[in-house]
């Protein structure tokens, strides 16, 4: 079977920097309190007039140039914000990215739409559908958040991260192991007829690190993997306390386990591949480096991969500077 690999890795930011100290001006909270409980210290957020779209084509354009591509063969957006109900962001992001005509379509599985994602591409290739796809996973929590629910106003962030996957040999991208339990869809929601975002914060935590520990071990038992084999975790950026978690379940030291939550907050399903260009542009993650993925987000949905760190030069930055 045709193997994946990662040919190209691109991230976007807004310029917008929003503090602890600047929700506290308005919420009944503390720097304090978002730090002990969130480990976030800052999160960006768009302006208005800027939408997930501007985003989506800005990370995916890095992605694309940071693997020397001027097309792909599909192209997969994950996102909960999309710019409009329907139809689909995707084929917007593919038409503005000179993409016309090609495939193009979403993924909705909130904070593990980018592992949904990455199986989807990996699948295309797999079957012979397609060379290259242009994976994105594109944000705007703010704009679904209620400004006075302090319990979700100070987590999430807006961003988006991108890669493109390639044919390749086989090892390159493992596979992805992916679950769900719509048993539990209330707790992680926008209800019907509302407009905000609403989260069940405790039992969130609780099935988030039982969920992601777990699915993680699944994945390298199915792949003849054993945690000494990880050079990193890169999980969803929730919060810290629920990375850290996941790795002492795990067994892993806090040296491995990937982080920029402190930065950009949570921003759901562009986490994961936001984390990667960042520490791939930083030199935390060098070529050959084996990194193990795992999100857990509303549906509920779960999912985690390995991936074998290729030689790529990540193209990472703030929408519209560079």
């Amino acid at each position: 079977m045709t193997g994946a690999v990662i040919l190209g890795v691109g991230g976007s930011l807004p310029e917008r920097v929003v503090t602890n100290a600047d929700l506290s001006a308005s919420l009944d909270t503390s720097d304090e309190w978002i730090r002990t409980r969130t480990g976030i210290h800052t999160r960006r957020w768009v302006d208005a007039g800027t939408s997930t779209s501007d985003l989506a084509v800005d990370a995916g354009a890095r992605a694309m140039r940071s693997a020397e591509l001027s097309t792909v063969d599909a192209v997969i957006v994950a996102t909960t914000t999309p710019d409009r109900r329907c139809p689909a962001v995707g084929p917007e992001v593919a038409s503005r990215l000179g993409l016309i005509g090609v495939p193009a379509h979403d993924v909705s599985a909130v904070c593990t739409g980018f592992l949904y994602g990455l199986a989807n591409a990996v699948g295309l290739i797999a079957s012979g559908a397609a060379r290259t796809v242009l994976l994105i996973a594109a944000e705007t929590f703010s704009t679904i958040l209620d400004p006075a629910d302090r319990s979700t106003a100070v987590i999430f962030g807006d961003g988006a991260g991108a890669i493109v996957v390639g044919e390749g040999e086989p090892g390159g991208i493992g596979p992805c192991v992916l679950g769900s339990d719509g048993s539990g869809a209330d707790l992680i929601q926008i209800p019907a007829g509302e407009d905000y975002f609403r989260m069940s914060g405790t039992e969130v935590f609780r099935q988030a690190v039982k969920r992601m520990s777990d699915v993680a071990l699944d994945v390298l038992a199915r792949t003849g993997l054993g945690t000494d084999d990880v050079d990193h975790l890169a999980p969803h950026q929730a919060n810290r306390r629920i990375s850290d978690g996941v790795a002492r379940r795990m067994g892993l030291p806090g040296s491995k386990v990937l982080t920029n939550v402190t930065t950009v907050g949570n921003t759901a399903a562009a986490s994961i591949p936001l984390l990667l260009a960042e520490a791939a542009a930083d030199g935390r993650v060098k070529e050959g480096d084996r990194v193990l993925t795992v999100a857990f987000g509303g549906g509920l949905t779960w999912g985690a991969g390995t991936l074998v760190w290729p030689d790529v030069t990540a193209d990472f930055g703030i929408l519209g500077k560079d």
